[in-house]
């Protein structure tokens, strides 16, 4: 009974409030999927059965609405001070504790990698590792604490009152009007150079990479009401379209490591 009220409540949680939306993490999803190794492949369709990569990406948020996993809120994002080099950001990372994206990404791949792991926890961990990956490719999920990661920061979008996470979660790429499969094929183009360079970068600069996208996009802002729409999609889709990328290559690099 319990998980038949857990399903019709999911049917109702908001999309603005997942990072990238169930859109954008179902493309990272996908993306990787198409990058896996044979042996990884193998492990991640023991774990996860006849769930894909990219109807897993989503369980992190649906699950929010079931309060005995509220102690996974703050693994969803890492909050960062202004202005931080590349170097202070490492000495950040290199010294951080906290619960969140950056030091439980860590901790569920250090966790994946035990072969003694319980099924279902083995499971949980998969499905938290794929979310928690394409989050901290969303930029406004490595930014700032006090205006929430830019839910506090209030625009209009096509005249809509909404704010700059919502905007980065799902609107901007929701624009585009494709079906999770659709956008994949559209984005989906990687040398395997390109690819082995972004396997091989650390989870430090897939955060810093997005930290700075996030400093660019808070000075953007300079107006009380900014109004939004297409000039904005013009000006930035194709940095969504890039982290959408890059995050589902992260992936399939961290996958691989793990069970490869």
């Amino acid at each position: 009974m319990r998980k038949l009220i857990l399903g019709a409540l999911l049917l109702y949680i908001p999309f603005s409030s997942m990072a990238w939306g169930m859109l954008g993490h179902r493309v990272v999803g996908q993306i990787a999927e198409s990058y896996l190794n044979p042996k990884a492949a193998a492990a991640i369709k023991e774990i996860l059965g006849n769930e894909t990569i990219a109807l897993a990406s989503t369980w992190a948020d649906f699950v929010r609405s079931d309060k005995d996993y509220d102690y996974l809120t703050p693994w969803h994002y890492i909050n960062v001070a202004d202005n931080l080099t590349q170097q202070e950001l490492n000495a950040y990372l290199a010294q951080d504790t906290i619960a969140d994206a950056y030091t439980k990404i860590n901790f569920l791949a250090s966790e994946l990698k035990k072969k003694d792991l319980p099924k279902d926890v083995k499971k949980m961990y998969v499905r938290l590792l794929i979310h928690i990956v394409g989050d901290v490719h969303q930029p406004m999920h490595v930014s700032r604490e006090e205006d929430a990661g830019g839910n506090k920061i209030k625009v209009f979008w096509f005249g809509q009152a909404t704010n700059l996470h919502s905007v980065w979660d799902d609107k901007l790429i929701s624009s585009e009007q494709l079906s999770y499969t659709e956008y994949t094929n559209a984005i989906n183009f990687t040398t395997p150079e390109q690819r082995k360079a972004w396997m091989q970068q650390p989870v430090s600069q897939w955060i810093y990479d997005s930290y700075v996208i996030a400093q660019k996009l808070y000075g953007e802002i300079n107006s009380p009401d900014p109004r939004l729409s297409y000039r904005y999609v013009y000006d930035h889709i194709a940095i969504a379209n890039q982290q959408l990328l890059k995050g589902g290559v992260h992936l399939a690099g961290i996958l691989n490591q793990i069970f490869g």
